[in-house]
């Protein structure tokens, strides 16, 4: 696909996204929450893949007009919004003064009063009251550890760096299937266990592309052990084994009688395009059969893109399921988090292979609000 087709499936993809009416549950973008938080890091990088003012506006507006819900509730969950500010700030520094103290605030609170696991893993929390003691969900690691990331290189705080890294490898460690490769949903710290085992779809595509992201983001303030390398480069291979002949992945990857999933095989295809970005894999083999999933992946995800640009084949909101026949109905509708996983793989397919992540605004150029943990 050229580039001014991409162009013009990403606008659709974005503007389904952005004009969902507040009454539409699945839809809604009117909350502090993870869906809206999704949706908003790939409009930042929507905007920063084209530079549209009208998407710039609308960050900034969703800001403002959602600011007085930021504080409602610390969880996990409520996070995402803060990863997409924290980029919004890098890019436009002047804005720290008003914004920099609440983003500081909720870094704080990730840093020393969010609930961990026994092995120091953020517990997945969530905004609807329900909890999950001492339970460690593949979702955590871009709804919380990526804003702690961004956080940490905006200022260039290294403690913060280092535990970003550490929730990289905590969740690698507890949730990867040495058999295979790829990752569980969840783990139950409390049993040892990996509750239903679900092989998720989705769950993979969080960290297939959470996994390079927070690396390119800290690698420059904390050292990165080769483990991380190691357990990500066999979670793809895994992954390529799973993709089917058409491009998609099966919601359960493993369980080929389940229906093919969209976000899961745009995730994924984003991850795989973003490591080979940033050079998280040194096979030459594997970079090949990489770069070949995309290519089908990508078509796959863009025949499910209707003319409105609503990305269909998505499963709704996911907890970890009491057991794997279960993600099989799990109900499919367009969603924010859907149509954000699909506009980031088309913005990194225009942005090229071959770039960096492009930190324009490192700590060094924002003075006065490079911040330390306290």
């Amino acid at each position: 696909m050229n580039r001014e087709k991409l162009l013009g499936k990403a606008e659709q993809v974005y503007e389904y996204m952005v004009i969902a009416p507040e009454s539409d549950w699945q839809r809604n973008m009117y909350n502090w929450d993870w869906k809206p938080g999704v949706g908003l890091i790939a409009a930042v990088k929507y905007f920063e893949a084209t530079g549209l003012e009208t998407v710039r506006e609308y960050l900034w507006r969703w800001m403002r007009d959602n600011r007085h819900k930021a504080a409602q509730q610390r969880v996990i969950n409520s996070t995402a919004p803060f990863a997409a500010l924290t980029e919004l700030l890098r890019r436009e520094p002047e804005a720290a003064a008003e914004w920099m103290p609440l983003v500081q605030e909720h870094g704080d609170w990730l840093m020393h009063k969010a609930p961990r696991t026994k092995e120091g893993g953020f517990e997945h929390t969530v905004t609807e009251g329900v909890d999950f003691p001492e339970q460690l969900w593949a979702d955590t690691l871009v709804v919380g550890a990526l804003f702690l990331a961004r956080l940490a290189s905006l200022t260039g705080d290294a403690v913060m760096a280092k535990e970003a890294v550490k929730q990289v490898l905590v969740h690698l460690q507890l949730l990867q299937d040495e058999t295979t490769g790829v990752l569980f949903h969840g783990f139950d710290g409390v049993n040892r266990n990996h509750m239903s085992a679900a092989r998720w779809g989705r769950a993979n595509a969080w960290v297939a592309f959470g996994v390079p992201e927070i690396v390119a983001h800290v690698k420059h303030l904390a050292e990165i052990p080769a483990e991380v390398y190691e357990r990500y480069t066999a979670l793809l291979r895994g992954l390529v084994r799973y993709q089917t002949a058409n491009g998609m992945w099966h919601t359960v990857l493993d369980r080929p009688d389940f229906y093919l999933e969209t976000s899961a095989a745009a995730g994924i295809a984003y991850g795989f395009q973003l490591a080979l970005r940033t050079g998280m894999i040194e096979d030459s083999a594997l970079q090949a059969e990489l770069r070949q999933a995309v290519e089908k992946a990508a078509e796959a995800v863009m025949i499910h893109v209707d003319v409105y640009g609503a990305v269909h084949g998505v499963s709704g909101g996911t907890p970890v399921m009491p057991t794997v026949e279960a993600y099989n109905e799990v109900k499919i509708t367009p969603t924010p988090y859907g149509q954000a996983l699909a506009l980031m793989l088309i913005c990194e397919l225009l942005e090229g292979r071959d770039r960096g992540l492009g930190l324009k605004h490192s700590y060094s150029s924002i003075n006065g609000i490079a911040g330390r943990s306290r």
